[in-house]
């Protein structure tokens, strides 16, 4: 009998849903080791890319668009500020709330978590021709578009 690549039989290699979460161990290890001499972690990267490309914004908005608990925003802003990477400034409609400015360090972090992660996704997808990520990656958010 052949060994299937990632273990399991046939039945469980026909069934998406197992497949997607060992396909997603495998992504945590390899984005866990790109970022492991950053001190950065995934929320980390989640935050600053979506200040980067929104710009600046309050922190329950962030925190909406990233798909992370608030809680752990809380934690992973607060590291961030300490780091310089980002600005949490008042509100100035509403200082309940804080707002969150990408820094000139956040951005230079930014560009190397990416050039990092892009040695994590080549590691994930070896092989894989352009347009075979590309086709991965629609058939990814296809799923989670369906689910939002």
């Amino acid at each position: 009998m052949e060994k299937a690549v990632g273990g399991g039989s046939g039945r469980l290699r026909a069934l998406p849903t197992r497949l997607v979460g060992q396909v997603a161990i495998l992504a945590n290890r390899a984005t866990e080791r790109a970022l492991e001499a950053t001190g950065s972690r995934r929320y980390h990267y989640a935050l600053l890319a979506t200040l980067d490309e929104l710009g600046p914004g309050s922190q329950a908005e962030v925190g909406r668009r990233t798909g992370i608990d608030r809680s752990d925003v809380v934690a992973a802003v607060n590291e961030l500020a300490d780091r310089g990477f980002v600005h949490r400034t008042p509100d100035p409609a509403d200082r309940r709330r804080n707002v969150l400015t990408l820094t000139a360090a956040g951005a230079d972090h930014l560009a190397d978590l990416d050039t990092r992660l892009e040695v994590a996704q080549s590691e994930l997808l070896p092989g894989f021709t352009a347009a075979e990520r590309a086709n991965f990656v629609l058939t990814l958010t296809r799923i989670l578009e369906s689910h939002a």
